[in-house]
């Protein structure tokens, strides 16, 4: 799909293929604070989540898609919609870029072209994200694409035995 390819890489539906990938991504604590996860996710239940991930986002409320490199199409993160709401025309948005893969513009390229995808083709009205305060790359990311900061969940996530603020991005399709 020409929408969801850009330079560096393109967006891709998950595949079935994706379970190790998806496995290694899902399994890794170090994650765990942005997806709000708390128990590790088995083969088996990966395996089911990859084969209803055909269903069309106004069914399912939600669109993962696998962010790959263009030349080798190698897996260099993920990225999705998620509380997709139609009827309020909004949807989160989050997207994860593996640690080795980071600082090579292919978070910047992803979100861009989600983006653009949620407000020609979903028709979105505003998407929205959730940082927390000390997630400076992903703070200077939704910023550089216009997304406002509309407020401050105070000590809404707790990890690592500490409370952290949460800082709710907005964008509005004008």
């Amino acid at each position: 799909m020409q929408a969801l390819t850009g330079n560096k890489i393109h967006l891709r539906a998950l595949e079935l293929e994706d379970l190790d990938f998806l496995f290694s991504v899902e399994n890794d604590i170090s994650f765990w604070e942005v997806s709000s996860t708390q128990t590790p996710f088995s083969r088996h239940i990966l395996q089911q989540y990859l084969e209803n991930a055909h269903l069309d986002i106004y069914e399912a409320k939600q669109l993962r898609l696998i962010i790959a490199e263009n030349k080798t199409h190698k897996n260099v993160g993920i990225i999705d919609l998620f509380d997709f709401n139609p009827l309020h025309k909004r949807s989160g948005i989050g997207v994860l870029i593996l640690e080795d893969e980071q600082q090579k513009g292919y978070a910047s390229e992803a979100l861009n072209l989600l983006i653009n995808y949620s407000f020609n083709q979903l028709n979105l009205h505003q998407i929205y994200a959730n940082i927390t305060t000390d997630n400076k790359n992903s703070i200077q990311l939704f910023k550089k694409y216009n997304f406002t900061k509309i407020g401050v969940k105070k000590e809404w996530i707790y990890t690592q035995g500490k409370f952290k603020d949460e800082i709710l991005f907005q964008l509005l399709n004008t």
